[in-house]
């Protein structure tokens, strides 16, 4: 007799590793983690660990998805108001995304270290791709409704999406090589400041959005709580 599965019984079995794994990496960082510190913390043995994942990098893009979906899940209601221009909700989302990176910036910490290494090439090759499937109808539609509105001035919205996926995907890994070089004391924060500004700036080109108008922050705060 064949043996079933209860899903709601399998996702908390699996959440308890990637919970295990994320408190790992806040802690000691993903290159300390091992395997083993994460089945000792989850309380189980190591085939029960196989059973749901077949490496250490895939734990960790086990984590990186549920941050995704997080991160995806946090703005969604603003993608529904109707009382908001695509411009407003496009600060909205980089607002909400932003918010919940800050709320998550020790297990972010413990992953920017070897998330820039050759050995997670792969890796990041999968985020990028995860993000752009769950992010590109998103902004497809902010894209279409700015262009309906006027604010935005491009010829195929889905071809825009694209190309500013692309654009903040690079900026997500800019940002993080710059945090390294900053916490190392090899350049100042108004580096930081101004390589970060190039990327709205040129967002906004891309869209034939006003100048000003796709600001990822108001002010530069949320760049000292990171960077200072």
């Amino acid at each position: 007799m064949a043996r079933t599965i209860d899903p709601a019984a399998h996702a908390v079995r699996r959440e308890t590793f990637l919970d295990a794994a994320q408190r790992l990496i806040q802690t000691k960082g993903y290159e300390q983690m091992s395997l083993q510190d994460v089945i000792d913390d989850a309380g189980t043995s190591k085939g029960a660990f196989y059973h749901y994942f077949d490496s250490k990098a895939a734990l960790l893009e086990g984590v990186v998805d549920r941050m995704v979906d997080g991160a995806t899940g946090q703005v969604a209601p603003v993608l529904n108001a109707p009382n908001l221009s695509a411009t407003d909700k496009f600060r909205a989302v980089f607002a909400g995304i932003g918010s919940f990176k800050t709320e998550r910036r020790d297990l972010l910490v413990g992953l920017m270290q070897t998330w820039l290494s050759d050995d997670n090439a792969i890796v990041r090759e999968k985020f990028r791709r995860a993000v752009v499937a769950k992010m590109l109808p998103v902004y497809t539609d902010l894209i279409r409704q700015g262009v309906v509105e006027g604010s935005l001035t491009v010829t195929s919205p889905e071809h825009a999406a694209r190309v500013m996926l692309s654009l903040l995907l690079g900026a997500n890994e800019h940002a993080s090589s710059l945090y390294v070089a900053n916490h190392a004391g090899e350049i100042p924060f108004e580096v930081v400041e101004g390589a970060l500004s190039a990327y709205p700036e040129a967002m906004e080109r891309i869209l034939g959005a006003p100048p000003g108008s796709l600001r990822w922050w108001d002010d530069a705060t949320i760049l000292h709580d990171w960077f200072d």
